[in-house]
């Protein structure tokens, strides 16, 4: 397992005082426990006051921001560790594990998140012949990327718009297509193009990863995977594992325990059911697996969540 830092001193000075405009206009909001639920589609802001997790999610394309704190995400065997200095990118819906390990009333967590609309990506693209400096398709399908002034800029009058909610329909579209611009034509441009655009490695993973999520409970037929994506077996699970840390078995594997953690957490299904609603035959291999990826046995798991209230758990938290 390697561990990969982000520290960016610099780059946390030169945006504090953007950062503090943020979290005092984030201070005057009707928070509702950790969260707030923006007006504008797409954006939700977090607020932590105590340390959370380990939490297991499937992330969907996005761009978070730590406002104030720091975070470790672990895809696959390879963990990030990034803070204010950094953006979050994930390219590609991937199962992750995050956790925040510091956090107080004094001194809370706050982070934002914008989910990314891949087909304005494209337009974007397309509109202004955005070229980036490209970088090898072998990578992850998330990357933590600098947050400069100019994206906090955005992100402020983005979540500003709370104060303003008849400006959203004209003015929220125009601000995140500056927020896309900017990643398209800065260090991360690349990665975010790949995946937008077909005939690339990456887009055509996506596609295998977007009929995995909507199909997560049929068998797996690797062939029938790499016709999807129009790529070779081989060549799919080398690109596959390439961006995601991951085979696309185990891929599967955690999408279907992430679900079935869901299902006993929202409709209060027994282990054996949920198993069997998310296409496990075998309830013993579902404890199993289940064991291995939360740390605890369906039950333990589920009653500790539901005990402790730790809604953390069950939310990326940004």
């Amino acid at each position: 397992m390697s561990t990969i830092m982000f520290p960016q001193k610099d780059l946390r000075e030169e945006t504090a005082a953007l950062r503090a405009q943020i979290l005092d206009r984030l201070s005057k909001l009707p928070w509702d426990g950790l969260s707030f639920a923006h007006p504008v589609p797409g954006l939700s802001l977090y607020r932590i006051v105590e340390p959370a997790g380990p939490f297991s999610s499937v992330y969907e394309p996005s761009l978070s921001f730590i406002i104030k704190g720091s975070k470790n995400v672990r895809v696959g065997n390879e963990t990030l560790v990034y803070d204010e200095g950094c953006f979050f990118l994930t390219a590609i819906g991937v199962p992750v594990t995050a956790q925040i390990c510091a956090a107080s009333e004094g001194e809370p967590y706050v982070a934002a998140a914008l989910r990314l609309d891949m087909g304005k990506v494209r337009r974007i693209i397309a509109d202004h012949d955005i070229h980036p400096t490209d970088i090898p398709e072998r990578d992850l399908g998330v990357a933590v990327g600098t947050a400069t002034r100019e994206l906090f800029d955005a992100l402020f009058r983005l979540i500003s718009l709370a104060s303003s909610p008849a400006d959203i329909p004209f003015l929220a579209g125009h601000i995140q297509n500056e927020i896309l611009y900017r990643l398209l034509t800065g260090e991360q441009g690349a990665r975010l193009r790949r995946f937008a655009l077909a005939g690339t490695h990456s887009n055509r993973v996506a596609k295998a990863v977007l009929w995995l999520k909507e199909n997560y409970t049929k068998p797996l037929r690797v062939e029938e995977l790499a016709e999807i994506a129009n790529m070779g077996v081989s060549t799919l699970h080398h690109h596959f594992r390439a961006m995601t840390a991951m085979s696309p078995l185990q891929f599967q594997k955690h999408l279907r325990l992430h679900h079935a953690r869901e299902l006993m957490l929202s409709k209060s299904l027994d282990a054996a059911t949920a198993a069997l609603q998310v296409g496990y035959e075998s309830p013993t291999q579902f404890n199993r697996e289940y064991r291995r990826a939360f740390g605890h046995p369906p039950l333990r798991d589920i009653r500790a969540i539901l005990n402790s209230n730790d809604s953390t758990r069950r939310n990326s938290a940004g």
